[in-house]
C-alpha cells in the first residue's frame, strides 16, 4: 500500500470517529436539557432518514403536542447511541452485528442499492464485477467499459455507513474500495455529486433516485421494486428501526404506526420495498 493510501485510510478513519463523537455529543446534550414524555429522538442512518421524517411529520399531524425530532450521523452513529440511551429509536440500514444484536430491533422495510451515473453518460448496464472493478481501482477509465474516454470519478460513503457496509458485502467481497475514491456522508450528497458530475459514480438508496441521476441496470436487470422482491436484483439491504430494550409508551406507538397498513403505505409511496402489510 502506498504511502499516500494508507495516510488517506487514516484520515478518513478519524473523520469517521470524530464525526460520530459529535453526532453523540449532540445526542447527549439534547438528553441533558431533558426530553419529556411528549418528544422521541430518533438518530442514524442517513439512508432511513428521510423516510422517517415523513413518518416523523405524519404522525405529529395527527398527534398535537408530540415532537419527534429525525437526526442523521450514519447506522453506526445510531447503533452507538441507542447502546448509550441516547436516543429513543436508533436507525440502521445495514443487520446487526456482533453484540449489536442485543438490542431490540425490527424491519420497517427494505431498500435496494442502486449504482447511479449522470444522465449524460451513455453507459446503461454493468455487471457487479465491473462495478468493483471500479471501486477498487482497477478500472479507471469509462472508455475501458465501454463508454466515452474520460476518468471516471468514483464516489462512496464513509465508514460506518449502512449504505457502505451493504455494498462492501454485496459488491466487492473480499476487495476493498480504494482510498482515493471521494468519501460523502449521505446519499443526497452523493446524488447531488453525481448529478452535477458527468464523470461520477455513486451508490445510493433506490428509493432516493430521481430524475437527476441515472440507476444502471445490473447484468441486464433493471433496479426496481419488483426485481428486489423477487430477487433477481440482488442489491437490498434492510431498514431497521432500534431499541436499547423493548419499545413501551409514545415510542412504542410511534414503532406500531410504522408497521401499521397506514405507515407501511406511507413507505411503499416513498419508494421502499415493504415486507409487513400490503397497501
Amino acid at each position: 500500500m502506498r504511502k499516500s493510501d494508507a495516510k488517506s485510510r487514516l484520515f478518513f478513519r478519524f473523520s469517521f470517529i470524530f464525526c460520530i463523537f459529535i453526532s453523540l455529543f449532540s445526542l447527549t446534550l439534547l438528553t441533558a436539557c431533558g426530553r419529556n414524555a411528549d418528544s422521541v429522538v430518533i438518530a442514524g442512518s442517513t439512508s432511513v432518514q428521510p423516510f422517517a421524517e415523513v413518518l416523523a411529520q405524519d404522525y405529529m399531524a395527527s398527534h398535537p403536542g408530540v415532537s419527534i425530532d429525525v437526526q442523521g450521523g450514519g447506522s453506526a452513529a445510531g447503533i452507538m447511541a441507542t447502546k448509550s440511551g441516547t436516543t429513543d429509536i436508533g436507525m440502521s440500514s445495514r443487520n446487526l452485528q456482533g453484540s449489536e444484536t442485543s438490542l431490540w430491533s425490527i424491519e420497517i422495510a427494505r431498500d435496494g442499492i442502486a449504482i447511479i451515473i449522470n444522465p449524460k453518460n451513455p453507459i446503461t448496464d454493468l455487471t457487479l464485477q465491473q462495478i468493483a472493478d471500479i471501486y477498487d481501482g482497477k478500472t479507471t477509465n469509462w472508455d475501458q467499459i465501454g463508454g466515452k474516454k474520460g476518468e471516471i470519478d468514483v464516489f462512496t460513503r464513509e465508514d460506518g455507513s449502512g449504505t457502505r457496509s451493504s455494498f462492501e458485502s454485496l459488491v466487492m467481497g473480499k476487495s476493498q474500495i480504494m482510498a482515493r475514491a471521494m468519501v460523502e456522508n449521505s446519499n443526497g450528497a452523493i446524488r447531488q455529486l453525481v448529478a452535477d458530475d458527468p464523470a461520477a459514480v455513486g451508490y445510493i438508496s433506490l428509493g432516493l433516485v430521481d430524475s437527476t441521476v441515472k440507476a444502471l441496470d445490473l447484468g441486464g436487470i433493471v433496479p426496481s421494486r419488483a426485481h428486489v422482491v423477487d430477487g433477481t436484483y440482488n442489491l437490498s439491504r434492510p431498514f431497521l428501526f432500534l431499541s436499547l430494550k423493548t419499545p413501551t409508551g409514545l415510542v412504542k406507538d410511534f414503532i406500531d404506526f410504522t408497521m401499521s397498513a397506514e405507515g407501511q403505505k406511507i413507505l411503499y409511496d416513498q419508494g421502499l420495498i415493504i415486507t409487513v402489510t400490503n397497501p
